[in-house]
């Protein structure tokens, strides 16, 4: 059994040498087994969860070697006994059901140089209202998998995952939480009953509040997940949606078939030029701004991001957004919403991009708000409503 261990030890830290550090693990990681056939799917598994938990400790204790933080992280992140490190540290492991507020405070009493704070160092550029403890000790705390249903299709979906034996926890009539990893392709083989969204992301269409007839356009549209729950909301609205990528927009045209939504307009856009040679004279009755950003309230879900990011992006991403953002509200019709949204946790990216609007393009603000997925097993979220006077 000793072997084992130690295999699973030896197979982790090739992996960790092998790893580019550029590359999310999503695409690393296939790729690695595709060249290594010879793992099994249970090696496989244990060396993912490794993996995602090694990458949990951030910048922590970084004068320890990689087999050292592995027992740190792994030691945070599991919260029952694991034979993995009763083989390799048994006095970590006796302490290993203790709630994690216990095991932090642990070690950062020891000797081994660990912080919280170091894990997560951006913390100091956290956007208003975010209780930095809370959110950093998240990132050792697997999110869950969030799926919006489309209506009419409650009753559907909930009866199939209770005949299959899957667990879920109501969030509201459409929004379901299921633990993470859960496999629904099977179950709804061939059905477009739901779209798996985050729930903070679901949260944020509560600020669209469209009406008959609209005419938005969801200009960072991306896979059109934003795009999808406005027309759920209002299926009246006509869209125009755009993204500077046409291989993600093909991506948005085939979830839009399952979706049964088949008249919308779709154009690629750069918005960090003029646009106006594309858009001419169009104007809107309300843009969905899903920035691009830092991401750095969703990387509880890619915790490899936490190492491979380097602060002097949070201006760049600040930056960015701005010049996006002054394309975008000339084409806003007077008395009509901008809805600003980033993944982002960051104060650069959230309110400081609002007074950005305010002072400088003349917006109206009328509500913002983080969306604490920290507390809730979900990414955390900014979203603004802003109106063109």
């Amino acid at each position: 059994m000793a072997f084992k261990y130690e295999n699973q030890l030896k197979t982790f830290l090739r992996i960790v040498d092998e790893y580019p550090g550029d590359v999310p693990l999503t695409k690393f990681l296939p790729a690695f087994f595709r060249e290594n056939k010879q793992m099994g799917s249970t090696d496989r598994r244990v060396a993912s969860g490794l993996l995602y938990n090694y990458f949990r400790l951030g910048k922590a204790s970084p004068n320890l070697i990689p087999s050292e933080r592995l027992f740190l992280a792994e030691f945070l992140c599991s919260s029952s006994s694991s034979a993995f490190l009763e083989h390799f540290k048994p006095e970590l492991n006796l302490k290993i059901e203790q709630p994690l507020e216990e095991k932090l405070n642990f070690l950062e009493l020891s000797e081994l140089g660990f912080k919280l704070e170091d894990v997560y160092p951006f913390y100091q550029h956290l956007s208003e209202g975010v209780d930095k403890r809370e959110f950093l000790k998240s990132i050792f705390i697997q999110p869950d998998l969030f799926i919006r249903i489309h209506r009419g299709k409650e009753r559907l979906v909930k009866s199939r995952l209770s005949d299959a034996g899957i667990s879920f926890v109501e969030e509201s009539e459409t929004s379901l939480r299921l633990p993470n990893g859960t496999k629904l392709d099977q179950i709804f083989a061939g059905q477009s009953a739901f779209e798996i969204q985050d729930l903070s992301s679901q949260q944020a269409g509560e600020f669209f509040q469209p009406n008959k007839w609209d005419y938005w356009w969801d200009c960072c549209a991306a896979s059109g997940g934003k795009s999808l729950l406005i027309h759920d909301q209002e299926p009246t609205i006509k869209l125009l949606v755009s993204d500077v990528r046409e291989s993600i927009l093909e991506n948005l045209d085939e979830r839009f078939r399952n979706a049964g939504i088949l008249k919308y307009q779709k154009k690629v856009i750069d918005l960090l030029q003029n646009p106006d040679p594309v858009l001419h004279d169009f104007s809107f009755d309300g843009i969905i701004l899903d920035a691009p950003c830092s991401g750095g309230g969703t990387w509880g879900r890619s915790p490899e991001m936490i190492s491979q990011f380097r602060e002097g992006r949070i201006n760049s991403f600040q930056n960015l957004q701005r010049s996006i953002i002054k394309n975008v509200v000339k084409y806003l019709k007077p008395g009509k919403p901008l809805v600003f949204i980033t993944c982002s946790a960051f104060k650069e990216e959230n309110e400081e991009n609002v007074v950005y609007l305010q002072q400088e393009l003349g917006l109206e603000l009328e509500e913002q708000k983080i969306l604490k997925g920290y507390e809730h097993k979900a990414d955390t979220m900014f979203v603004a409503r802003l109106v063109k006077p």
